[in-house]
């Protein structure tokens, strides 16, 4: 997936070993002659625990075979997100359409407070501490992609003080 505004570059997917996560199957029918025709789309999550992490979506006549288009996909979209300790550097909210996540760090042994499809995304990054709070539709692709835009969107301290070129304190 092209993100606007995205300063990360996509990381190889054979360097990391991933883990992956169905986070949500939809059902599509068309109405034909014969009666309805199925067709299913699968929205999957890919990370390492360890700051990498991707999404991807497929779409196909069976389940399996939509599962494992999302997988292939979410592997070509893997991206390093910046990661303080067990948290996030600073807040930051997250948008895609009309959904909207807002991150908020939080002190160790918090732990995850966060909807189904966001909290995936997440504890796939490697984040273990942090407040989100989602605003707006509640439709898990819009949610998980508007996560992934604020996750992308962070920057460590050291990032802000090269990209600025002076030492912040």
């Amino acid at each position: 997936m092209k993100w606007k505004n995205v300063y990360k570059t996509p990381v190889n997917p054979n360097e990391t070993e991933t883990e992956n996560q169905l986070i949500s199957i939809n059902r599509c029918a068309t109405v034909v002659k014969g009666g309805r025709r199925f067709s299913f789309s699968a929205l999957v999550a890919v990370g390492n625990k360890g700051g990498t992490v991707g999404i991807g979506f497929g779409k196909a006549n069976e389940v399996p075979p939509a599962v494992e288009k999302a997988e292939i996909n979410a592997r070509k979209d893997l991206y390093r997100i910046s990661i303080k300790g067990d948290t996030i550097p600073h807040r930051i909210t997250g948008r895609f359409r009309a959904s909207k996540v807002v991150m908020i760090p939080a002190a160790p042994g918090t732990g995850i407070i966060a909807g189904t499809a966001v909290k995936s995304v997440l504890s796939l990054a490697g984040i273990k501490d942090i407040l989100t709070k989602a605003y707006g539709s509640t439709n898990p692709v819009n949610l998980v992609k508007a996560t992934m835009d604020g996750l992308l969107r962070l920057k460590s301290l050291e990032e802000v003080e090269k990209l600025r070129g002076v030492k912040l304190g």
